[in-house]
């Protein structure tokens, strides 16, 4: 009798704690929301923060604020949200670099998958094979060939040690076997200078921060890394269709929550960014960042993270890249 008791407490306990998190989503949000952004102001995943939490704030008639929390390639941001309490109320806007910082820091103050929850992917970016003026290639297969005869010799600038143009460069190298040379710089505007002054031979940089100087004439790009070519450049072949079959990169952005927000806000804001991203107007400012707005539930986004985690650290691995 007593084990039929107890069972049929835990089962009222349960029951009680499914009702009163049910019923604080329900009334989700009564009080400001924060979202944390490890970048500088201007980049993708502050413009998606301000996108997001503008549209949100008019709907859900709460303040939605964005806070730039900037150092150690955004872990610093990380390891404040990671502190926050779990009740949906701090949010932190990441980019690739969030799955690629286990793989090159060999501490970290947080744990990328204990430490957070999953809220929703909300854009996808290709990047831009851009070569110097100096290097007489004009695609992207006489580009691998030329390194293929002068191994060692062909160099490529990123925005530093471990930044994604740097993997993106490294997924190159390991796909084609060749010897690349790389020139890491302090930041993506360096990197395309380097680039543009024909210092170095080719960059791969995030879309929209060339895409201005490409249709200008002032930098060339020879090819596109996403799997299909771009509607703004249909004539830009994709790196796989031009010299390295499989290829595929593209920059990432979303939304995650510290570990243990409850499942049913996770999966209201979700919904909820859902909703922003598939408006018209929404849309077209993601394409002017040279993204394309996209969402996910809150399961799927754990999972692409925890793949995008060994992705990399197996990259890493395989291109000598150490962790700091």
């Amino acid at each position: 009798m007593s084990i039929l008791s107890s069972l049929a407490k835990q089962i009222l306990l349960l029951a009680f704690c499914l009702f009163a998190h049910a019923s604080h989503a329900q009334s989700f949000p009564t009080q400001p929301i924060k979202i944390i952004v490890g970048f500088s102001p201007g980049g993708v995943p502050d413009i998606a923060a301000r996108v997001i939490g503008q549209q949100m704030s008019e709907n859900w008639k709460q303040p939605v604020v964005v806070e730039n929390k900037l150092g150690a390639g955004s872990n610093i941001a990380a390891q404040f949200v990671a502190n926050a309490p779990s009740d949906g109320y701090t949010l932190l806007s990441i980019s690739s670099a969030f799955a690629i910082s286990p793989a090159i820091y060999s501490t970290l103050a947080f744990d990328p998958i204990k430490d957070f929850s999953g809220v929703t992917l909300t854009a996808t970016g290709p990047a831009l094979v851009l070569v110097s003026p100096n290097i007489k290639v004009n695609t992207m297969k006489e580009l691998i060939d030329y390194a293929a005869k002068n191994p060692g010799k062909v160099t490529y600038s990123s925005a530093g040690i471990g930044s994604g143009s740097h993997f993106a460069a490294e997924l190159i190298q390991a796909k084609t076997n060749t010897e690349l040379l790389h020139i890491p710089t302090k930041g993506i505007p360096d990197a395309i200078t380097e680039v543009m002054s024909g210092r170095v031979d080719f960059f791969i940089s995030p879309y929209a921060s060339a895409i201005n100087l490409v249709k200008a004439g002032k930098v060339r790009a020879i090819a596109i890394t996403s799997t299909k070519r771009f509607k703004d450049l249909p004539t830009l072949p994709t790196v796989a269709e031009s010299g390295v079959p499989g290829y595929k990169w593209e920059f990432w952005y979303g939304l995650m929550a510290p570990a243990k927000t409850p499942k049913a806000i996770l999966q209201k804001i979700a919904l909820e960014v859902k909703r922003i991203l598939e408006l018209p107007n929404i849309k077209d400012r993601f394409d002017e960042l040279g993204t394309t707005a996209v969402s996910s539930t809150p399961e799927q986004f754990d999972k692409f993270i925890a793949a995008e985690i060994i992705d990399f650290a197996r990259l890493a691995k395989q291109s000598g890249i150490k962790p700091e």
